[in-house]
């Protein structure tokens, strides 16, 4: 399974926050460090934001931090929250939709890996992904930038 993009980035942003110690990195230096685009960035930040998992603050002494609900937030539903809970795959969309639709049974049997697949993330939380060794590399990475 392929993940979102935005997915991608909320994970690393949680995982990037949960080694930040004290510091309050800005959006820009996280995405600095990520090397993706502030203008990405900043939407997954908005969106973290939104579901209390991080604190943005603005201003002088502002930045980012994780809150206590964004350290043991469970993957899974990050990724969940993310990915959204439409079709692994698209079977009315477009000009013509798939001809098999009435009668397909493909499609929940995607739907079921595609549960699975979260599941399998659920019982891991941000601090479990961002411990040793994970954890002093991504510190690495934003010394490095």
């Amino acid at each position: 399974m392929r993940l979102l993009r935005s997915t991608d980035l909320a994970l690393r942003v949680l995982m990037r926050l949960a080694v930040a110690g004290g510091s309050t990195p800005t959006t820009r230096d996280v995405a600095a460090d990520m090397q993706v685009p502030y203008t990405h960035l900043a939407k997954v930040v908005a969106e973290l934001q939104h579901m209390g998992l991080l604190d943005a603050r603005r201003g002088r002494g502002g930045g980012l931090s994780l809150t206590e609900q964004g350290r043991t937030a469970s993957v899974g539903a990050v990724a969940r929250a993310f990915e959204g809970t439409g079709d692994v795959v698209d079977c009315e969309g477009g000009p013509t939709p798939c001809p098999l639709n009435s009668a397909c049974r493909l499609r929940g049997a995607l739907r079921r890996a595609q549960e699975a697949f979260f599941a399998s993330l659920d019982p891991l939380t941000v601090a479990d992904v961002s411990a040793e060794p994970t954890g002093p590399l991504l510190l690495e990475i934003a010394r490095m930038t």
